[in-house]
């Protein structure tokens, strides 16, 4: 059986087409499918201003459209393409948005936005394994999707503090249920990498936050009970490489690196 495991693609086709893909079984992905360009420089610009004690910019809603459908547009091309050669898995990062997130956005900027959940599911050959068990051909494999762990909050420190901490809990405890229920894996697939293992922020961050560990103490502490042979993540772009954790193998493949694999 040979698994192709990629990378964040954020809309990289032209390196996507570049992956050896002939005589693959099976592509798991680790979210961020499209191209987040606009929605980061959106996002960080205000971050930084936040912090200097200036105003937000009030993008227009024709602008949050735009960065919108540049990650539904590229997104669909990725998958499209790569589901041509077997069957493909993936889960949703911090890019992606689910149905009711993208009808309250629909209802914010008054426009009429396409669901990315509905219009993957609809694709032959696409499965979305968001925090499910899927087995492939005998080969057990979990998809836990993007979540903001408090961990993460209270090392980072963001300026709505309260609510994020408030907020990350329930994601937190909701992701520690999904992994007990997984219970033991050959394959954990999931966004952020485990703390203080490949998950270090690197210059393209804001100031504050270069050089902290952005990984998920609670995948590690799962890693570290139940050992799945192979773990791929990816979030942390530069933090790709491979790291040992007891028996298994952690991959952060950073943006469309891949891992082939024969289990």
């Amino acid at each position: 059986m040979k698994i192709c495991a990629i990378g964040d693609p954020h809309g990289e086709l032209n390196n996507i087409k570049k992956i050896p893909l002939s005589g693959v079984d099976l592509i798991l992905l680790t979210g961020d499918l499209g191209s987040a360009s606009l929605m980061r420089k959106m996002a960080f610009e205000n971050i930084e201003r936040k912090k200097k004690g200036l105003l937000e910019i009030d993008y227009s809603n024709s602008q949050k459209k735009k960065a919108f459908m540049e990650a539904y547009d590229s997104t669909m091309k990725i998958i499209k393409y790569l589901k041509k050669f077997a069957q493909v898995f993936t889960i949703f990062g911090n890019v992606e948005s689910s149905n009711s997130e993208t009808k309250k956005y629909s209802k914010e900027i008054n426009f009429d936005l396409p669901y990315l959940y509905n219009g993957l599911n609809a694709l032959e050959n696409v499965r979305i394994i968001n925090n499910r068990l899927a087995n492939f051909e005998g080969i057990k494999i979990g998809g836990l999707e993007y979540f903001v762990d408090t961990n993460w909050v209270k090392e980072f420190k963001p300026l709505n503090y309260a609510e994020s901490l408030f907020n990350s809990k329930k994601e937190t405890n909701k992701a520690v249920k999904i992994l007990k229920w997984f219970d033991s894996l050959d394959i954990l697939v999931c966004h952020q990498p485990p703390y203080g293992f490949l998950d270090k922020v690197g210059s393209m961050a804001p100031k504050d936050w270069r050089g902290k560990n952005a990984g998920s103490k609670t995948i590690l502490d799962y890693i570290k009970r139940k050992q799945p042979k192979y773990v791929f993540c990816g979030h942390i772009h530069e933090g790709k490489g491979m790291k040992k954790i007891g028996k298994t193998e952690v991959y952060n493949l950073g943006v469309a690196g891949y891992k082939i694999i024969d289990i």
